[in-house]
């Protein structure tokens, strides 16, 4: 078993059967593309299930679910974490896609790998991270030294960001976002008003619309982490919308005369909380959903007419985030 990546000569890992290799020097570099995220899906990076580190205590816990998992006790065990994102990983696979992994390191959480960095047009932008995250950007560093020059973006000190706040819909770019006043207050609060207006100035002929987004540190049915936790376009012209886990109901109202409320699928509060609106396309057809999200499922096959890969992550969305917040697109057509 191999990790792209990696790099730092021959090291063997007894505990978890990794053997790392400067792999990632002896490949082509990567000019990132991607317009949307639904477009066919090329290349990916997918975060690490192995050795994640002990269960947080609550005041270690930087999301509302992860909190609320640590407090009642089922915050997920690494075999099933493992088992989940082979599953997952088995899906690429068989969708030939290339799949990239962080460097590893042990005793730390390297799950989800789309707030890390992410690719809006032929850009791959390096996320401003909360510091109990800083480790995660360092394991990227080998990746980033495989995108061409010139398509390695770092977003200033001031101007934050993360992959999960930011959803591509062509000429629109989506970002989640919080009032002024809470950026500091909450830790679930990661994207600013600084950066939305990076990205206005970074992608001026696009339309920037950044959607307020509810926050809370220790309550999930009062926090919404990122902007993929209540909303995604998951093909052309239609999106899975949660309406309660917006701050603002003119914004949501927006998302309505975008994509038109007949090609909304409006998932409940529950299955808000379960993240239904977290799922992973493939391709304009193809997507990857959680199995249990059943009536999700059911609408995407019957009603859109998708083929929907259904494979377990429950376990993985106790820690706040599901399939898109595991996967982090560089190129798609």
């Amino acid at each position: 078993m191999w990790i792209e990546g990696c790099s730092g000569g021959i090291r063997p890992n007894n505990n978890y059967g990794y053997i790392v290799v400067n792999e990632m020097d002896m490949k082509a570099p990567l000019t990132p593309h991607a317009a949307n995220e639904t477009a066919k899906l090329h290349t990916v990076v997918l975060g690490l299930p192995d050795s994640p580190g002990a269960t947080p205590s609550l005041e270690e816990a930087y999301d509302a679910t992860s909190y609320r998992s640590v407090e009642l006790g089922i915050y997920p065990q690494e075999a099933d974490i493992k088992r989940e994102m082979d599953a997952l990983l088995s899906v690429l696979e068989r969708y030939q896609v290339e799949v990239l992994r962080p460097t590893f390191i042990p005793n730390y959480n390297q799950i989800f790998a789309r707030d890390v960095a992410f690719t809006i047009e032929d850009r791959f932008f390096v996320a401003n991270m909360i510091e109990d995250r800083m480790r995660e950007v360092e394991a990227f560093r080998p990746i980033f030294d495989r995108i061409a020059p010139g398509h390695l973006v770092e977003m200033p000190k001031e101007a934050h960001a993360e992959g999960g706040d930011v959803l591509l819909y062509n000429d629109y770019l989506f970002i989640g976002t919080c009032r002024e006043d809470e950026f500091d207050r909450y830790k679930t609060a990661r994207t600013n008003r600084a950066g939305i207006e990076f990205f206005k100035k970074q992608f001026p002929d696009k339309k920037v619309i950044p959607l307020h987004l509810r926050k809370h540190d220790t309550d999930p049915t009062q926090s919404i982490l990122h902007l993929d936790c209540t909303f995604q376009p998951v093909a052309e012209g239609k999106a899975v919308v949660y309406p309660g886990g917006f701050a603002v109901e003119e914004e949501y109202q927006l998302i309505e005369r975008i994509f038109g409320r007949e090609n909304l699928f409006v998932v409940t509060q529950e299955e808000a909380m379960s993240l239904s609106t977290n799922l992973f396309s493939l391709s304009p057809r193809a997507i990857i959903s959680e199995e249990h999200f059943e009536r999700l499922n059911h609408h995407l096959a019957t009603e859109w007419n998708m083929v929907v890969e259904a494979i377990p992550y429950h376990e993985i969305s106790k820690e706040g985030g599901l399939l898109r917040c595991s996967t982090c697109p560089i190129v798609r057509d």
